[in-house]
């Protein structure tokens, strides 16, 4: 039987797309969404989290939104801060089609890439982001953090939201390990945002 799961491949899934509004730091966006995607129906909170964390950022140069789903915080972050250079990847074909369309939709120039992890992706970036897919578990979560680090320019940053209960803890932990660095720099009911930079010395 295809796989239903938003992380995998399920582009058999019969579509059923819907389109919703919503609105974030005075800004309206309109998101299509579908069947076999992440929080099909709205804006998932810790989205919403990771998000105002960001705007508290100086984020500069390019950025990859790293399992983006149908996209959307890379469209509200290209809207809010333009000066980004904004990719977006996904293992499911269904969500970066999505990605896609809602980027143009909301009139936000990016690169959208199809694969898993950083398959078909050769360039670095200044800023990678991700609201990781818990359910795939956490190997394949901890992997996404060892890529991310290869992939980010020096002094390039990682931000991760991850609930508490769902192993923020150890994803800290994880994080010093690879990075030699992490700091949570916010917290909203019971989800915490991670930043890990990439510091090399010569």
């Amino acid at each position: 039987m295809k796989s239903t799961h938003y992380f995998t491949d399920n582009r058999e899934l019969p579509s059923n797309r819907v389109e919703h509004s919503f609105y974030f730091n005075g800004l309206k966006f309109t998101f299509i969404t579908d069947d076999g995607v992440f929080s099909k129906n709205q804006v998932d909170y810790g989205s919403l989290v990771l998000l105002e964390a960001l705007l508290q950022e100086d984020l500069k140069g390019s950025l990859l939104d790293l399992g983006c789903g149908y996209g959307t915080l890379g469209v509200i972050l290209g809207s809010n801060e333009p000066q980004l250079d904004i990719h977006m990847t996904d293992v499911n074909p269904r969500a970066t089609e999505l990605a896609r369309l809602n980027a143009q939709k909301n009139h936000v120039p990016c690169k959208v890439y199809t694969g898993d992890r950083f398959e078909g992706i050769f360039k670095t970036f200044d800023v990678i982001i991700t609201n990781p897919p818990i359910r795939a578990g956490k190997q394949v979560i901890y992997n996404m953090f060892e890529e991310a680090f290869e992939h980010l320019e020096n002094n390039g940053s990682l931000y991760v939201v991850i609930r508490r209960k769902q192993g923020a803890e150890s994803a800290v932990k994880k994080l010093n390990i690879v990075f030699g660095n992490c700091d949570v720099i916010h917290r909203d009911a019971g989800y915490w945002v991670l930043k890990s930079s990439k510091k090399l010395t010569d």
